[in-house]
This record gives structure tokens, C-alpha cells and sequence, in this order.
């Protein structure tokens, strides 16, 4: 092999070369840029979540206020005049 001939494949093996370290550095940036965007897509989401509990728990407790017992009694006796039955009122239904 000739001096030329060595010369010219070791410059195009140092071409070759950059040309990968390019490449590798910008899948670096890449996959670094993803990294980034998807952990702020994950904090996004973690903040909804947490919106969300809060808001599940309101929810509970008017739940809780709508169905408490004295709330329906008392909208039975004053909307609905509804009364609670006498003794002689009830009705056993036989199985």
C-alpha cells in the first residue's frame, strides 16, 4: 500500500468518525429534549390528579350533606308531608 492510499483512508476513516460522534450527539440532544418534555407532561399530569382528588373529596362530602339522614327526613315531612305511621297504620306483608 502506498503512502496515498493510506493517507486517503485514514482521512476518510477521521470523516467517518465525525460524522458518528455528530450523530451521536445530536441523539443525545434528542432523547434528552424527550426526556424533558415528557417529565413535564408527567408534572402536568400529577397536578390534575391531585385537582382531581381534591375535587373527588368536595364531591364526597356534599354527598354526604345531601344523604344524611335528618336532611331526607326533613324534606320528607315538609315538601312531601310525609309522616311516620302509626301502630295501627303499619301493614305486615306476608313472604
Amino acid at each position: 500500500m502506498g503512502a496515498q492510499q493510506l493517507s486517503a483512508k485514514t482521512g476518510f476513516l477521521v470523516v467517518l468518525l465525525w460524522a458518528l460522534v455528530l450523530a451521536s450527539a445530536f441523539g443525545v440532544v434528542r432523547s434528552t429534549h424527550e426526556a424533558r418534555a415528557r417529565l413535564n407532561q408527567l408534572e402536568v399530569m400529577r397536578r390534575e390528579a391531585a385537582q382531581l382528588h381534591v375535587q373527588w373529596g368536595q364531591y364526597l362530602l356534599e354527598h354526604s350533606a345531601w344523604s344524611a339522614y335528618g336532611r331526607i327526613e326533613k324534606e320528607a315531612t315538609e315538601k312531601l308531608h310525609m309522616t311516620i305511621p302509626r301502630g295501627e297504620q303499619l301493614v305486615m306483608v306476608p313472604k
